[in-house]
């Protein structure tokens, strides 16, 4: 057995009293990765288990505005077998007059293709639908009945169609991938649906034809020669591979962010796991000093203790991943039925691996500068109990520069945006070199400042402008923790406002569609009289409404592959447009001019910003734009900003009028109202526009804010994990002085010292270590936050300062009593014993 693996076997028998500290840190931080990476596993593979059934088949292509023609469904029967379904959006009135916006969706008798259709009371679909004394049956979900106050039973109407409500829609199968609804779903017939004159030419409605395959075939490799046949435009195609891409995409963002935090844990609990090394080596100094005056070489010195370092990060990393693996199992356990899509919980090696990977980097980058110390120290020195020796080039501080390097890149390379992930890092990186500077000048301001100072105090700044100072050990890693918690809880308060106070203040409450564009002057008159007050500009806007899509770009047909995908969408589908002729209110015209109200000159457009940066577009630039079948050359002459959620023309593209001249539009309204108008314009347009849909955008943002409030809970929580780092390294620097603490209270009990002197000279010191660090990282949190809110999500900042003031005076309290339990066990010893310990 090699000498290094003896003496180290030997030296572990003590146990690992001196490394709680250190496991626990490595422990955290690695949980917290691999907690975040095996449940988003989860989800993936419950996602493509079921992919089949979210899609509602292999295969699914979906067009807006228009049926499929004969020949396009001869080349779908090919395939496989088919479902056809429809949607669209109306109102649904009850004979008391209640009315509710619903999403209304029509279904072929093979429905489902794949899945089932779970309704309460359970029947087959058939008997739900069936129509008994002409009244078309329908299943509905719960939301309705409770909106409508329905029971199951009665009659409703929607659109001029009566139908009854015979189940509750519990499930869909392929729910999840046709996103979000505006309104309670209400399925029914196909055939009820086209009856009812909701498939008219110029409505908005979408159908969906879904394709079951052999299963010998490949999904991808039909769609491919689908997408041959099909004539271009206007349709969207995802086969059962890519059923979901939006939610994969938020699972992929959500695992990193929440990774990120695990692995700021691990950079903050670095001290910690520095602190536990040098600690751990400070009480082998005898041992090594021995070692050395008998003539070992250093690098016997540095396998002794390295073998002892390395397998105790082991355990460490052990220990957080077994934590972390058995998260998602705790997670199923309690909330699966209520999950909005579907997990596969179970052991997946991949997010493991790299949790792994993390803990070991972290391990090596904080624990082989004091070793590269205590081995680089003469025994002369050693025998002097300093084990402060400089750092030098040596195997140790290259490979945790190496360490340090390779968590960085890992970082970067698993995220799935790596320019933002080499952002964050970054600022983990400066914040760190912040906080410690910080500390270090805290340090040496407290010790200018005692001399003014008189007991207790002085005591306080003295301990704190001392070499063992948790100022320079401890603030950097409480700050960061406060950082990241600090800039979730900014981002979040910011967000949160956005949606439940500055979007109701801003955004209409209502929002009128499929207004009859020849009755366009009678629809303002009854909303008027609904509000029972003259409409405004200030407060009402209506507008012609259509949909295009951008087909050439000067003169070049439209290459949807060379646009970045972020920008593809006012190039992938059709698009909302309008015809205006004045300037509208709210504008936002950033370049060019817009057009006369009597212009009628060539077509032109003004673009929004966000719609022209995937074409490069500029004023003066064609485009030619597809639109009710017809391709129209327009000019671009006004680039804009447009605030989609605000009161205003929020139309990608807007065209004027002689554009669009003999075109049969129907309108789009948007309305500020009180709680009370919103209720009377929505029962009294019952009566005289009872096709127009009224869209409750107050209900929309309430939604919003409950789900939103719930996310950002969960996601505060994970951001505390790196505040626990924090509290566990500044545990880690209590228990390190723990024994210099004993002597000096023991002295200054000696010296006369009256308990409250000292429990108040240590809650002074590590108070004080509490509130830099508290103050300091709600600094940085604040810097790091304000542009993601303002820059990013373009909402209006708003800070929570009852939240900041918590997270200060709460790391300034946590700090404060690690120092009064320090001082309290150092209290507990008896004076001759404690100054004795140390002859």
């Amino acid at each position: 057995m090699p000498r290094f693996l003896r003496f180290a076997l030997r030296e572990m028998r003590a146990g690992v009293r001196g490394f709680r500290v250190f496991l626990a840190c490595l422990a955290l931080g690695v949980a917290a990765i691999a907690a975040a990476g095996s449940t988003a596993e989860a989800f993936r593979q419950g996602l493509a288990s079921q992919a089949r059934e979210i899609l509602g088949g292999d295969i699914a292509v979906t067009l807006e505005q228009r049926r499929f023609t004969p020949a396009e469904r001869a080349a779908f029967q090919a395939q496989g077998a088919t479902s056809y379904a429809v949607a669209s959006r109306a109102m649904a009135q009850t004979a008391s007059g209640e009315r509710r916006l619903v999403e209304l969706r029509g279904v072929e008798g093979s429905y489902p293709l794949a899945g089932t259709v779970t309704l309460s009371p359970a029947m087959p679909l058939s008997q739900a639908f069936a129509v008994k004394d002409g009244v078309q049956g329908a299943a509905v979900e719960q939301a309705l009945l409770d909106r409508l106050h329905l029971r199951l039973g009665e009659t409703f109407q929607v659109g001029n169609v009566p139908m009854v409500a015979r189940a509750v829609l519990t499930a869909e199968p392929d729910r999840l991938s046709r996103g979000f609804a505006l309104g309670p779903r209400v399925l029914t017939t196909l055939a009820a649906v086209d009856k009812g004159g909701f498939l008219a030419p110029g409505l908005p409605f979408g159908e969906t034809v879904r394709i079951a395959i052999p299963a010998s075939h490949n999904p991808a490799a039909v769609a491919a020669g689908l997408k041959k046949t099909l004539p271009s435009g206007g349709w969207r195609m995802r086969d059962r591979n890519d059923a979901t891409p939006g939610i994969r995409r938020l699972i992929d963002q959500l695992e990193y962010f929440l990774g990120f935090i695990g692995l700021a844990s691990l950079v903050a609990g670095g001290l910690g796991v520095s602190g536990a090394v040098s600690a751990y080596l400070e009480g082998k100094k005898p041992s090594i000093a021995v070692l050395k005056a008998l003539g070992a070489e250093g690098a016997l010195i540095r396998d002794t203790y390295l073998l002892q370092i390395g397998l105790l990060a082991g355990l460490g990393v052990l220990i957080g991943l077994v934590i972390g693996a058995a998260t998602p199992f705790a997670l199923g356990a309690l909330v699966k039925d209520s999950l909005p899509i579907p997990a596969l919980f179970a052991l997946y090696p991949e997010p493991l691996i790299k949790a792994g990977a993390f803990g070991l980097l972290s391990a090596a980058a904080f624990s082989l500068a004091p070793l590269a110390r205590a081995r680089a120290t003469p025994p002369n020195a050693l025998f002097r109990h300093d084990l402060t020796g400089r750092l030098t080039v040596s195997l140790e501080t290259v490979a945790a520069v190496l360490a340090g390097a390779g968590l960085a890149a890992l970082a970067v390379v698993t995220a799935p945006t790596p320019m933002a992930a080499a952002i964050m890092m970054a600022g983990v990186a400066v914040s760190f070199a912040i906080l410690w500077a910080l500390g270090v000048w805290a340090a040496s301001l407290a010790g200018r400042l005692r001399s003014g100072t008189r007991g207790p105090v002085r005591i306080g700044l003295a301990n704190l402008a001392g070499p063992h100072s948790a100022a320079r050990t401890a603030s950097p890693a409480i700050g960061l923790g406060v950082a990241l918690l600090s800039a979730v809880v900014l981002i979040q308060s910011s967000l949160l406002a956005q949606v439940a106070v500055v979007a109701p203040r801003s955004a209409p409450a209502l929002v009128f569609t499929d207004i009859p564009g020849d009755q366009a002057a009678q629809f303002d008159a009854a909303l008027a009289r609904a509000f029972g007050r003259p409409l405004t500009q200030k407060d009402y806007l209506r507008a012609p409404f259509a949909t295009g899509r951008i087909i050439k770009v000067r003169g070049q047909p439209v290459d949807r592959e060379k646009i970045d995908r972020a920008d593809r969408w006012a190039y992938d589908n059709d698009i909302t447009l309008s015809a205006i002729g004045p300037e509208p209110p709210n504008a936002g015209v950033t370049d060019g001019a817009w057009w006369p109200s009597t212009y009628a000159g060539e077509p032109q457009v003004a673009v929004s910003l966000d719609a022209a940066r995937g074409g490069n577009l500029k004023v003066g630039d064609q485009i030619t734009l597809s639109i009710l079948g017809r391709e129209i050359d327009a000019k671009v002459a006004v680039l804009r900003k447009v605030d989609f959620g605000g009161f205003g023309a929020s139309f990608p593209l807007v065209l004027d009028p002689a554009a669009l001249a003999g075109a049969d539009l129907r309108h789009v309204a948007i309305a500020k109202a009180s709680k009370a108008e919103e209720d009377a314009a929505t029962r009294q347009l019952g009566q005289t526009f009872p096709q127009v849909n009224v869209i409750s955008v107050r209900e929309q943002l309430e939604a919003a804010t409950d789900m939103f409030g719930r996310l950002a809970l969960a996601i505060r929580g994970a951001a505390a994990v790196a505040a626990l780092a924090g509290l566990l390294v500044l545990t880690g620097a209590i228990s390190a002085g723990a024994q210099g603490r004993a002597k000096e209270a023991a002295t200054l009990k000696v010296l006369g010292a009256a308990r409250a002197q000292i429990l108040a000279a240590y809650a002074i010191e590590y108070g004080a270590v509490g509130l830099i660090a508290g103050v300091a990282g709600v600094a940085l949190g604040y810097a790091a936050a304000w542009p993601v809110v303002v820059k990013v999500f373009e909402a209006t900042w708003s800070v929570d300062w009852g939240g900041v003031a918590a997270l200060v005076l709460g790391a300034a309290g946590l700090a404060a009593a690690g120092g009064l339990a320090a001082a309290a066990v150092a209290m507990g010893r008896r004076p001759a014993a404690t100054l004795r310990a140390g002859e």
